[in-house]
């Protein structure tokens, strides 16, 4: 039996035991405490996604006027604040955070005292939240993805050992009509010193980083996303496959509905075939577009956690890949928590990330002159 287990038909019961949720302190006393329960959820039905980030300030006052520091850790992709706790967002916190992560992808907050019930909340102000399929979650909250490897495990050591480190770079549940905006990952737990870090790609500067002519190619193209993945790890681990992992055509290059930049689109981990190619064009393209993204070091971020530190992070705009050199150095835990955004789209009028910031800053120039 998992540890506290409640009725989760009764609210109150409920509700009390997310205000007691403390997953760190779980992980610790009980080491493996995921559920993988015997249910099946219907098909997730379309909704109008209302972007929280169109109603930010743009110049994201109400962030940068209550951090201690914020500053960023690469030209391109990642920014980390200081002083500001995730548990106590004011309403237009949250639409600036929005616009924030929109902009440079993924940010990191520190020494973060949110727990799941908040987390959820949070979560939530931001679109529908996903349930996984096949992931493993804390009892009686499916709501949230439980992040940790079981390395012991001979048959997860067998579905690894098949695995190149290239092979990770993944967008969340891009296979969905409406795939992940941003995510929220909490890890409050790690091996040791060193070990377990994740790795984060713009998908702003890696359609920038394409000629001319490829990005005009690019544009007219339309990729399908399969969850082929979470059905094979179904069958490999013998979790069972809580809702049909659907596949779904995406444009390559979509269109973030707040910042209006063009993002390269595909991922080595959900992406297999471009539409309307032969098997041989479609590899050969996707190939290019994988190893363009995997080798892009220069619109990459490697963050090296510490405990109790949140990553939020735009699906729509990056990848990300987690490194799993710990095992054997003790435990790494975290849980995220994946709103739902719009279905992806191209906008023949938007602009790549360095054409719109060009024009800021000749704009400013000229309001200054």
């Amino acid at each position: 039996m998992p540890p506290n287990v409640v009725d989760t038909q009764n609210a109150e019961e409920l509700t009390e035991y997310l205000e007691q949720l403390d997953l760190k302190k779980l992980v610790r006393e009980n080491k493996i405490y995921a559920v993988y329960p015997e249910v099946y959820y219907p098909p997730l039905k379309p909704y109008d996604h209302k972007d929280p980030g169109l109603l930010a300030d743009p110049k994201k006052a109400s962030i940068y006027d209550a951090a201690e520091k914020i500053f960023n850790l690469t030209p391109h992709i990642g920014t980390e604040v200081h002083g500001i706790q995730l548990s106590n967002l004011a309403e237009q916190q949250k639409n600036d955070l929005a616009l924030l992560v929109a902009e440079r992808g993924v940010v990191f907050f520190r020494d973060q005292d949110i727990r799941p019930k908040k987390s959820l909340e949070l979560g939530r102000y931001y679109g529908p939240l996903h349930i996984h399929n096949v992931g493993g979650h804390p009892p009686n909250v499916p709501e949230i993805l439980t992040l940790q490897i079981e390395h012991t495990d001979p048959k997860v050591r067998e579905r690894l050992s098949y695995r190149s480190p290239g092979d990770g770079w993944h967008s969340d549940i891009s296979y969905e009509l409406q795939p992940g905006g941003l995510a929220f990952l909490k890890i409050d737990t790690l091996p040791g010193e060193a070990g377990g870090d994740t790795l984060w790609g713009s998908a702003y500067e890696a359609y920038d980083r394409l000629s001319p002519a490829w990005k005009k190619f690019a544009e007219g193209l339309k990729a399908v996303h399969s969850g082929d993945v979470h059905r094979e790890t179904a069958r490999l681990t013998g979790h069972p496959l809580r809702r049909e992992a659907p596949d779904n055509v995406h444009p390559v290059v979509r269109v973030h509905p707040v910042t209006g930049w063009k993002a390269l689109y595909v991922n080595r981990g959900f992406t297999r075939r471009i539409v309307d190619f032969t098997r041989r064009e479609s590899d050969a393209v996707l190939n290019f577009l994988f190893d363009h993204i995997e080798t892009g070091a220069d619109f990459q971020v490697r963050f090296k956690w510490t405990e109790d530190t949140v990553a939020v992070w735009d699906n729509r705009v990056t990848y990300h890949n987690p490194v799993y050199d710990y095992f054997g150095s003790g435990l790494r835990h975290g849980y995220r928590v994946s709103p739902s955004a719009e279905r992806p789209y191209f906008d023949p009028n938007g602009k790549s990330r360095r054409e719109a910031l060009a024009e800021k800053e000749a704009a400013e120039a000229k309001t200054k002159s």
